[in-house]
């Protein structure tokens, strides 16, 4: 499903609370209308105003249903968040904002006796949709939450009295030990994963056959650094056009400097859909949240702003 087939819906903000020190939590009612039923691990694209950059974000859906009139997402704004998130936390109730309908790449394994949770900061905010959801069909799950200090951690306080759930205050000297945890799973066991980017890394590291059995799940609304890698060549079919892509940019961004080739685009970090491109020839490293591992091995589309090649040359129906 491309950007242009995901259903666009006005929205006003009918409440924002405050959850921990940076973090709001935003109620926001359809003005028309319900909004779509979706499952747990959902997330939603918000229209970012012009003045702070455009584009989209994503977050992550509070709850574990839809169908009706108002949805909660929650956004953390700090030094390194996208413009976006500031944006966001000027808001109030009564401002005006446009949602996309509801998208899952974090849903909860159907295979799994038992649902392992990792969180870290503002990535426990999937997870409490799955909480509810495992909650109502009364299903074996496990949270662990780290995180910075109780003041800067969403939803802490509510946490900490369940049997399911293990809190990491860093401030109090409490980590998480993320080998130990890896090596207590057992073979029906499934491994969710939302959080920063050094911990997603440290645990797909160590997850290695999580990953190939498809027992490790791994929510990344923020892509990685591009890792340092050879140049390589992409042909624009149909434009007759060569470019040689550099290793510290995307093919989007070469395609823009160096081609009269337009491309649409939005997210720029491979989780909205909006850059896909069919892949006529040529192996793709993909990067992005957007395809299956299915569509992946297709080897037949690729998301221009983040994913590389992985030969010397990629064609493109371009």
């Amino acid at each position: 499903m491309s950007m242009t087939d995901i259903g666009w819906f006005d929205a006003v903000v009918s409440d924002t609370a405050p959850l921990a020190r940076a973090i709001k939590q935003f109620t926001l009612r359809v003005r028309q209308g319900v909004y779509p039923h979706f499952t747990s691990g959902s997330h939603l694209l918000v229209r970012i105003a012009d003045g702070f950059g455009g584009g989209v974000n994503a977050y992550s859906l509070l709850d574990a249903h839809g169908g009706g009139a108002t949805v909660r997402i929650a956004v953390r704004h700090g030094p390194q968040s996208r413009a976006g998130s500031a944006w966001m936390h000027t808001l109030q109730p009564g401002d005006a904002i446009r949602i996309s309908a509801p998208s899952n790449l974090f849903a909860l394994d159907p295979r799994a006796r038992r649902h392992v949770f990792i969180a870290g900061g503002i990535g426990i905010t999937p997870f409490m949709a799955h909480l509810q959801a495992l909650r109502e069909q009364d299903a074996t799950c496990h949270l662990h939450y780290a995180f910075r200090s109780a003041a800067d951690a969403a939803f802490c306080a509510g946490l900490g009295a369940r049997g399911n759930v293990s809190l990491y205050d860093a401030a109090r000297g409490q980590r998480v030990d993320l080998r130990q945890l890896l090596a207590a799973l057992d073979d029906a066991d499934h491994l969710y994963v939302c959080g920063p980017r050094r911990m997603i890394d440290e645990i797909e590291a160590a997850g290695g056959r999580l990953r190939a059995e498809r027992r490790l799940h791994v929510e990344q609304f923020a892509q990685p650094a591009p890792a340092p890698g050879a140049a390589f060549t992409v042909r624009l079919v149909r434009s007759g056009c060569e470019l040689v892509v550099a290793e510290d940019e995307s093919i989007l961004d070469a395609i823009e400097r160096r081609s009269p080739v337009q491309v649409q685009s939005l997210c720029r970090e491979g989780y909205c859909g909006t850059c896909e491109t069919r892949l006529l020839s040529g192996s793709a490293e993909h990067r992005d949240q957007y395809l299956s591992e299915e569509e992946r091995r297709a080897q037949d589309r690729i998301m221009l702003c983040v994913s590389r090649a992985a030969c010397a040359t990629l064609e493109l129906d371009l």
